[in-house]
C-alpha cells in the first residue's frame, strides 16, 4: 500500500511534454507510480479532479544562507512551490567564516543585501567556521526543503586575506589557499563556486565586496579548482566590465557551465541583454556551456535614502556610502554631490539598476502627515508640477522626513515583450528570486507562479508545459540533482498541486516575524493546494502547514 496517492490530476512531468490526466502514487518519500487509474491503494488519497500536479519548483537564485540557520522553514518559499533551493549566490556567503570576521560579514550582508544588521546579529548560528562545518550544521538541523550550497567567492577571499580582501588584488599564496579552499568544499558537497563582478555590489562602509577585487588570474584558478572534481557550477553575477568571452574561456578551461547573472532588460539600453544572450548562444554553439539567467517579474524594490540600493551602483554615490545620521544627510544635500549623480544619470547604460526613469519612482509612504500629499505619486510628477529637478525632489523629500519616506522604483524587466523573449530563449534559466536577501523592501520568492499564472496561461507566451520544464527539470539537470525535478517512478516525491486556471502571486505585505520581531516582506501563492517535499507536505491552501516537517535533504550528491 502506497503512502499517498494523487488520483486524477492534470500531471506537467517536468519533460516538457503536455500533461495527461493520471495517477500519482508516492511511497517513502519516492513517486512509487504514475499512470492512468493504475497505481493502487493508498493510506491517503487526494482527489485531484481540476487540478495540476508537477514537480516542485527548484529555485537557482536564493540567498538563505543566513536565514536558514534560524528559520529552516525558509520563509516564504516553502509555500510558494519551491521544494530546493540553491543558495550562496553571488558568492555572499556565511561560511567559511573564522570568528573574528563574523561582525564584518554581517556588516557586508547588510549593506550588499539590504539585511538588518540586528536580525543577523540575533538570527546567525554561528556553530561553524568551515565551508564543511557549515553544511554539517545546515544537515544537523533540517530544513522545510532541499538545500544545495555554493561555496561563495567572497567569504573564501576574506578567509585568506582578512580586511584586506575588499582592498587589494591576491597574491600567489593566497590564490593557492583559496584554491584549498574551494576543492575542500566542492568535495564536501557544494553545487559550485558562486561569484560577483557588479559594481552594484558593496559592502560594509562603500567597499567593493571581496569578489570584486580579484583579478583574472585568481578567478581562472578558483573555477579550476571548482571543477577538478568533475562537477559544479560556476556562477557569477557580471559587472558590465566583465566580457561575455572571459566567461566563456572559463567554461572552456574548466569544463564546467557558467551561469551568468543578472539579466535583466533595461528600456533605456534595451538591445544590450539580447547581445549577451546572442553571445551565450554563441558560446554553446561552440561547445562551451553558459546559461542567462533572468527574471520573470519586474524589478521592484522598495527602499529608503538611508539604504537606496537602486543608487548604491552609481560611481557618483560612493561618497555617501557608509555614512550615517547627520554625515549622510550633510552629503545627500550637498549640491556638488547632486550633481554629480546628475551628471551620471544623463549617460545611459544597460549596467546599472536605475537610469533616471523618475516616471517609474513613487513615493509609497510619507514619514509625516505635511508630506501625504506626495503618496502614491511619481518623482516624475512631482517634479513636474513644482517645476524642480527630480532628483532634488526625492532627496529633500527624504531629508524633509529624517529619511524615513519609503519610495519605490520599476527598476528593470518593465518591457513585457522583451521579457518575453528572455524567457523563451533557449539558453536561458527563470530565476533570480533572491529568496531570502532585501527581506524588508522586495520580495521575488514566488517568481514560479508568475511564471505559470502570468507569462504560461495569462499571456501565452509559452505553454504551461514548458513553464513547468524551466522551472524543474532544466535547473535540476543543470545542476545535476539526480532523480529530482520529474514526476517520473523512483523520483523523490517534490511535488507541487496547484489550480492552473488561478495560479499566481498574491500582492506582497509586511510581515513582522524576523528575530526581534523585526519586519519582512512576504506575499502568498494563489491556487497552491498543495507542496510536499520528499513525500512530506510542508504547505497547504493557507500557506505553511502548522509544525511543518523539516523533509527537506541536504544535496550533496550532484551528477
Amino acid at each position: 500500500m502506497h503512502d499517498l496517492l494523487f488520483s486524477g490530476a492534470l500531471i506537467l512531468d517536468g519533460s516538457g511534454n503536455p500533461p495527461v490526466v493520471g495517477d500519482v502514487a508516492v511511497t517513502s518519500g519516492r513517486i512509487d507510480a504514475v499512470g492512468p487509474g493504475s497505481c493502487g491503494d493508498a493510506r491517503r488519497v487526494i482527489p485531484a479532479d481540476g487540478l495540476a500536479l508537477m514537480p516542485g519548483i527548484i529555485d537557482s537564485h536564493t540567498h538563505f544562507d543566513a536565514q536558514i540557520t534560524w528559520d529552516p522553514w525558509v520563509r516564504p518559499s516553502s509555500a510558494l512551490g519551491v521544494t530546493t533551493a540553491v543558495i550562496g549566490n553571488c558568492g555572499f556567503t556565511i561560511a567559511p567564516c573564522r570568528p573574528l570576521d563574523r561582525d564584518v560579514t554581517m556588516r557586508n550582508l547588510t549593506q550588499v543585501e539590504g539585511m538588518s544588521l540586528d536580525v543577523l546579529r540575533q538570527g546567525i548560528r554561528w556553530e561553524f567556521e568551515s565551508f564543511p562545518e557549515y553544511l554539517a550544521q545546515l544537515r544537523r538541523s533540517g530544513s522545510a526543503v532541499n538545500v544545495a550550497a555554493y561555496i561563495g567567492h567572497s567569504s573564501v577571499r576574506t578567509y585568506v586575506m582578512g580586511n584586506e580582501a575588499s582592498r587589494r588584488t591576491a597574491c600567489g599564496p593566497e590564490i593557492a589557499q583559496m584554491q584549498a579552499l574551494v576543492r575542500e568544499a566542492m568535495q564536501a558537497g557544494a553545487v559550485g563556486f558562486a561569484s560577483s563582478t557588479s559594481p552594484a555590489h558593496n559592502g560594509e562602509g562603500g567597499l567593493p565586496m571581496p569578489s570584486r577585487l580579484a583579478d583574472d588570474t585568481e578567478m581562472q584558478a578558483l573555477v579550476r579548482a571548482m571543477g577538478e572534481c568533475g562537477h559544479g557550477v560556476f556562477m557569477l553575477t557580471k559587472g558590465g566590465h566583465t566580457p561575455m568571452s572571459f566567461l566563456e574561456s572559463l567554461a572552456a578551461t574548466s569544463g564546467r557551465p557558467v551561469m551568468v547573472a543578472a539579466l535583466l532588460h533595461n528600456s533605456t539600453n534595451p538591445a544590450a541583454v539580447f547581445e549577451d544572450l546572442d553571445a551565450i548562444d554563441a558560446a554553446n554553439s561552440r561547445g562551451h556551456r553558459l546559461i542567462g539567467q533572468v527574471s520573470c517579474c519586474p524589478l521592484t524594490m522598495d527602499f529608503t535614502m538611508q539604504s537606496p540600493y537602486p543608487a548604491e551602483g552609481l560611481l557618483s554615490w560612493q561618497p555617501a556610502l557608509g555614512l550615517h545620521g547627520a554625515a549622510l544627510k550633510a552629503m545627500l544635500a550637498s549640491r556638488d554631490f547632486r550633481d554629480g549623480v546628475r551628471a551620471e544619470l544623463a549617460t545611459p547604460t544597460n549596467f546599472r539598476l536605475f537610469n533616471a526613469e523618475w516616471d517609474k519612482v513613487q513615493v509609497v509612504e510619507a514619514a509625516t502627515e505635511a508630506q501625504t500629499r506626495y503618496e502614491q505619486r511619481s518623482i516624475g510628477d512631482i517634479a513636474r508640477v513644482e517645476g524642480r529637478d527630480p532628483l532634488d525632489v526625492m532627496l529633500d523629500l527624504a531629508l524633509a522626513e529624517d529619511l524615513r519616506t519609503v519610495f519605490t522604483a520599476q527598476l528593470l524587466n518593465s518591457d513585457e515583450a522583451a521579457v518575453g523573449r528572455m524567457l523563451n530563449h533557449p539558453h536561458s534559466l527563470v530565476s533570480l528570486s533572491d529568496a531570502g536577501a532585501h527581506l524588508t523592501f522586495f520580495n521575488d520568492a514566488g517568481f514560479g507562479l508568475h511564471l505559470m499564472g502570468h507569462w504560461a496561461r495569462d499571456r501565452a507566451t509559452m505553454p504551461l508545459s514548458e513553464a513547468v520544464r524551466r522551472l524543474t527539470s532544466l535547473p535540476a539537470q543543470l545542476f545535476g540533482m539526480q532523480g529530482r525535478g520529474m514526476v517520473r517512478k523512483n523520483y523523490a516525491a517534490d511535488l507541487l498541486l496547484f489550480d492552473p486556471k488561478t495560479v499566481g502571486r498574491g500582492p506582497k505585505r509586511r510581515v513582522f516575524d524576523l528575530p526581534g520581531g523585526a519586519p519582512r516582506l512576504t506575499t502568498d501563492g494563489i491556487g497552491v493546494h498543495g507542496v510536499w517535499v520528499n513525500g512530506e507536505m510542508v504547505a497547504d491552501r493557507q500557506g505553511l502547514v502548522k509544525a511543518a516537517p523539516l523533509a527537506g535533504k541536504l544535496l550533496t550528491d550532484f551528477a
